[in-house]
């Protein structure tokens, strides 16, 4: 089976203790090909590191909601300087809006969102959306850019919201949640929405699938989402693999199979 996790932090210290293994575990269970998305400027080498140690990793680079308080507006001038110099990077991200912490500056947030998508748009890159209770806004901004498509992580909208993001060129990217038998909404998306706007992801070490709460999440329960995916649209799970691997590959642009 050929599997793309499509939105993963490696590079987090979660992973300190095995990460070798961790790969290997993602490998053996048919995960082929890995995305690793950038939170902070102090993390970009880390990912950068990662991506030329190990096979089959692709990295993206931006800067995340939720560490805000991390962020400058010169990282925003770095994050162009950076992305020029490393050409073989898949995306801008993570980036987007989160509604869920009052802590968080709506107006900080949406300039730092906007002006990422700006930089995406100038180096024809796609991005990689963060969206927690600020989906609206989020497709509100990428309207605002017009032709800058990717893919909306962790999506958990509407069927309706779905529909307005994949009228816009994105992806879903659906990982844990739409394994747990309550998340009827969510498995209701992923009965509507076309084939070609499916992708999975694991977001480990976090959003573990149903029946390993409180663990550890990673790249290798990639095949676990998979297989749920393929049971709401009544397919074979290998079918559905090959079919999110290509809308990966499309919307990411990576190269058509697994690097060696």
């Amino acid at each position: 089976m050929d599997l793309i996790d499509t939105h993963v932090h490696l590079d987090l210290d979660a992973f300190d203790p095995d990460r070798p293994m961790v790969l290997e575990r993602a490998r053996v269970a048919g995960v082929g090909e890995l995305v690793l998305p950038g939170v902070t400027r102090a993390r970009w080498p880390d990912l950068d590191a990662l991506h030329r140690q190990y096979a089959g990793l692709h990295v993206a680079y931006g800067l995340h909601p939720i560490f805000l308080q991390d962020h400058a507006d010169a990282d925003l001038d770095a994050l162009e300087t950076w992305l020029d110099a490393h050409p073989e990077t898949v995306a801008v991200g993570e980036i987007g809006l989160d509604g869920s912490q009052e802590d968080l500056d709506w107006d900080r947030q949406w300039h730092y969102y906007t002006r990422q998508l700006a930089i995406a748009r100038e180096r024809d890159l796609p991005v990689i959306i963060h969206s927690r209770r600020a989906l609206d806004e989020v497709l509100k901004g990428l309207r605002q850019y017009e032709g800058v498509t990717g893919i909306l992580h962790a999506f958990i909208g509407s069927p309706q919201q779905a529909r307005q993001a994949v009228d816009l060129g994105c992806c879903l990217g659906i990982g844990g949640p739409v394994t747990y038998e309550r998340a009827k909404k969510l498995h209701r998306v992923v009965r509507e929405a076309p084939l070609e706007a499916l992708v999975v992801e694991t977001d480990a070490p976090d959003q573990p699938l149903a029946g390993h709460q409180g663990e550890r999440n990673e790249p290798a329960m990639t095949a676990g989402v998979n297989r749920r995916l393929a049971a709401l649209r009544d397919m074979d799970p290998t079918e559905m693999a090959i079919i999110t691997s290509q809308n990966a590959r499309r919307i990411l642009r990576l190269p058509t199979g697994p690097r060696a």
